[in-house]
């Protein structure tokens, strides 16, 4: 099973510690916030394939072709234009199910090993502000009936970590272009779970490291 990480962003809101490196090798507690996220993939992976952009030679010189007896592989999203987009240039590269991560989220192995147990399954987590995340609502059968991305008033506190075992089927479901002018996973995402199960699986341990103070939180989280 192939296990796809998004780390192609500029990491703008992390100014300026991303002016000399790219927010995935920006290190928390010792280690860069990629090794967090590659160390706790289940051990049902097999391939890494690592999605790359902004200063993308000095993720390749770091991690290399190979993390921990892992075969990495690499897309290059060429330009910024969304996490649907992103997906989409390593769609060569990908074969059946896979594990789709963010490359700035710290997540716990436990739950990401639960969720690749499913055929199709979203990681989520409750949060104190909800509505500047991706809402989740869940069917009473446990799986995903939406991802409201930023809603004025939120149903709940349950929010999308990025975390989320897909395959091939996703690509069916065009992405719409955001105003934005970019195209993101919401889209495509509610559109396959109106016609396929998406578990959703709760995750304990989820970490997002998006600005220079969420640095010192994340250590502090993780005990070190």
């Amino acid at each position: 099973m192939q296990a796809v990480i998004m780390a192609a962003g500029e990491g703008k809101r992390m100014r300026p510690l991303t002016l000399e490196r790219p927010k995935p090798l920006i290190e928390v507690s010792g280690k860069t916030i990629l090794e967090h996220v590659l160390d706790a993939l289940p051990d049902s992976i097999t391939e890494i394939i690592l999605i790359v952009g902004y200063k993308a030679d000095m993720v390749r010189a770091h991690i290399g072709d190979s993390y921990q007896g892992l075969p990495v592989r690499y897309a290059h999203q060429w330009m910024p234009a969304g996490t649907a987009h992103a997906l989409s240039v390593a769609r060569p590269l990908i074969t059946g199910k896979f594990l789709l991560l963010n490359a700035d989220d710290i997540q716990g192995k436990e739950a990401l090993t639960k969720a690749v147990s499913h055929e199709l399954a979203i990681l989520v987590a409750p949060h104190d502000r909800p509505e500047s995340m991706g809402v989740v609502s869940v069917r009473e059968n446990g799986t995903l009936e939406e991802v409201i991305e930023k809603p004025e008033h939120p149903k709940g506190n349950l929010v999308s970590t990025g975390g989320m075992v897909l395959d091939e089927r996703l690509f069916s479901f065009e992405a719409a272009r955001h105003e934005s002018g970019e195209y993101f996973m919401t889209h495509p995402l509610n559109l396959m779970a109106k016609e396929l199960p998406i578990t959703v699986v709760e995750q304990s341990l989820w970490i997002p490291i998006g600005r220079p103070e969420d640095i010192a939180t994340a250590e502090v989280k993780l005990g070190r």
